[in-house]
């Protein structure tokens, strides 16, 4: 399983760190939308949906969402707003869980609509983080997908080596608060280092906010892995997909930055960062 999760990682990081490089914003949308139309499919197993017309009818859904998304771009902190706060709300809905969600499940409509919000202001952000100002900074972009992925390396090194305390056993056992704390730890030393790079900040005041900034996504990283994994459990599923060998499906590779793409794209826009 290791092996196959190594594998996969050094096929893809190549093709995404190129895409975010080299490929043009209207290109980049493209390709982060036929990701998030394979989460999209999965996303129908896990609403429950069965007949494969209904699950086409959902992907054609979603792609219209993703082209009118994209048609009215500069209004897209409106678009994102909702994102953040469902994954603000779903810090809240954790702890309960599965008592929760078991007595009061979702009706189809407002999973299909939670899919959308999970789904299509992410991909807006992550180009938008790249059209920084109108100009182009893939850089941005890079800082945030590394972060998440710092996040996810420091959590799992501090859990395995010092883990002790679950931190949601009835949603994820295998994750300890040791290994979130630790995390998020190494996403501070990111921002103190390739943030001050990436962001140029003027004085410490800047830096301070950039810190504070990234501390807060990568701890809404988390929340996305977990809040992704409540849904996961209700479906009686441990995967999203199999399309990934050894890490599953797309929701399972980008259950993090859903949450985090929204969160520091408002953010770097609100901070003027």
């Amino acid at each position: 399983m290791l092996l196959q999760r190594v594998i996969t990682a050094l096929v893809l990081l190549p093709l995404v760190l190129g895409a975010c490089w080299y490929a043009p914003p209207l290109w980049l949308y493209l390709i982060f939308g036929g990701a998030g139309l394979l989460g999209a499919w999965e996303w129908t197993a896990m609403m429950g949906l069965q007949s494969p017309p209904a699950r086409y009818a959902y992907l054609l859904l979603t792609a219209a969402a993703l082209a009118g998304a994209w048609l009215v771009r500069a209004w897209w902190p409106w678009i994102a707003a909702p994102s953040l706060a469902w994954w603000i709300f779903t810090f809240f809905l954790i702890p309960g869980f599965p008592g929760n969600l078991q007595r009061n499940k979702p009706p189809l409509p407002a999973l299909g609509l939670l899919g959308l919000v999970w789904l299509v202001p992410t991909i807006l952000c992550l180009v938008q983080m790249r059209e920084h100002a109108g100009g182009d900074d893939p850089l941005r972009l890079m800082y945030v997908l590394a972060l998440v992925w710092a996040a996810d390396v420091g959590a799992y090194l501090a859990g395995r080596n010092f883990g002790r305390n679950k931190l949601a056993p009835t949603v994820s056992p295998g994750k300890t608060r040791e290994g979130a704390l630790g995390g998020l730890l190494l996403c501070v030393v990111y921002a103190c280092t390739a943030g001050s790079y990436v962001f140029q900040p003027a004085g410490l005041k800047q830096l301070s906010l950039l810190v504070g900034l990234s501390l807060g996504g990568a701890a809404l990283s988390i929340v996305g892995d977990l809040g992704v994994s409540m849904f996961k459990r209700l479906a009686g599923l441990k995967d999203s997909g199999k399309l990934l060998p050894g890490h599953g499906g797309i929701l399972d590779r980008i259950d993090s930055l859903l949450a985090a793409a929204p969160a520091m794209a408002l953010g770097l826009h609100w901070l003027r960062l």
